[in-house]
């Protein structure tokens, strides 16, 4: 996970906690791991750009919180984020998980279970890369088309015919044909069913799922994460 956007980044205001995570999660070489002591030097350091792998408290010292580092990396396919927590209250759950968090790790953090956790995230990381380097490629192949174009792919994708897609857009068939053929053109599609496969790769959603596995392990161990 050396190559751009491939990086861990860990936000852990104790300073002990963040060496040990860091140290375990560094070993072996191999990989690119970032450490910030505060949610705020994250983002001042624009770090966001190139994380993969995300650990942070969910309680952070100054003026940016748990909740906003959440925000900005929560509906990004490509960032899988891990939030630690020794206490939350109900809200907290709620927008954590509907924050897009990958999973909840008790705090105080355990070093061998970050190391085991960020492990299984990596091999995850490192298998989803083909498939959205295919929908990047997808994207940009149709990035050149028009909002009038798009609807015509959209419709084509829904199965119409140029006299269907004629009537519902209120063009003629011609015009639709024209479309069409600058479509295939812009996409560098050499077919219709290629011109598909772009439109639904370019569509493909890749939501981070969320555990509950940590949470349950903890409280059915009468440990660490406490939901008041």
């Amino acid at each position: 996970m050396t190559e751009a956007g491939g990086h861990i980044h860990l936000i852990l205001p104790d300073a002990t906690e963040r060496r040990a995570c860091f140290r375990v999660l560094a070993e072996g070489g191999g990989r690119v791991v970032r450490s910030f002591a505060s949610a705020d030097d994250w983002f001042e350091a624009g770090a966001d750009a190139d994380c993969a792998i995300l650990l942070f408290h969910w309680r952070q010292p100054g003026y940016r919180t748990g909740g906003a580092v959440l925000d900005r990396v929560g509906g990004r396919s490509e960032v899988a984020a891990f939030v630690a927590a020794s206490q939350l209250d109900i809200a907290e759950t709620r927008a954590i998980l509907r924050g897009g968090a990958h999973d909840l790790l008790p705090a105080p953090l355990d070093p061998r279970l970050v190391r085991r956790t960020i492990d299984g995230a990596v091999a995850e990381w490192q298998a989803r890369q083909p498939a959205l380097a295919r929908r990047r490629e997808a994207e940009r192949r149709l990035s050149t088309l028009t909002p009038r174009e798009r609807d015509i792919l959209d419709a084509i994708a829904s199965g119409l015919g140029n006299k269907a897609i004629a009537r519902q857009l209120d063009l003629s068939p011609r015009t639709v044909e024209v479309h069409r053929a600058n479509i295939m053109r812009r996409a560098g599609a050499g077919s219709v069913a290629e011109l598909l496969r772009l439109q639904f790769t370019a569509e493909m959603a890749h939501g981070n799922p969320v555990h509950f596995g940590a949470i349950d392990g903890t409280i059915a161990a009468g440990r660490a994460i406490a939901i008041l």
